[in-house]
């Protein structure tokens, strides 16, 4: 997805699951989000989204 679409899914889960979500990059271009808990740490971080931080 592209990064606009992604930084939009990743707000949209954060505040509706109130969950710290990353975005990625994956290996071929483009961008995914996913719970910081399940990110494994092997991609580019592009950008997380906390729901709790002010």
């Amino acid at each position: 997805m592209s990064l606009n679409d992604a930084h939009a899914f990743a707000f949209s889960l954060a505040t509706t699951l109130m969950v710290a979500i990353v975005i990625f990059k994956a290996g071929d271009g483009t961008h995914s989000v996913t719970p910081i808990t399940e990110f494994d740490g092997d991609a580019e971080v592009v950008a997380e989204i906390d729901p709790f931080a002010s």
